[in-house]
């Protein structure tokens, strides 16, 4: 397998992955506010969703390893997403107790 076929299918699999997370992220955030945020919520996953199997498709290509590839980049970013999240929580909280 080529490297830049590699590096193709791991950047396809990052990108996803932001937009995944990042998405999830920003729905929970602002369907905390929301008296009635189903719609928002049901909407945001069939999109988010749709966004990861188009490009697992595409990028894939039909072969499995690179559809593993895929999943490793959308496992980095979900990792990354996490760790992004949780020290801006800890930031805000130590600004409020202070």
């Amino acid at each position: 397998m080529n490297s830049w076929i590699i590096l193709g299918s791991l950047a396809a699999g990052l990108a996803s992955g932001f937009l995944f997370y990042g998405g999830l992220w920003l729905t929970v955030k602002k369907g905390m506010s929301m008296k009635r945020p189903q719609l928002l919520f049901a909407v945001s996953f069939l999109l988010r969703s749709a966004i990861v199997i188009i490009t697992f498709y595409f990028a894939g290509g039909g072969q499995w390893q690179r559809l593993l590839i895929c999943g490793a980049g959308l496992l980095v970013a979900r990792i990354i997403i996490t760790y992004a999240a949780r020290e801006k929580r800890r930031t805000i909280t130590a600004f409020t107790k202070q």
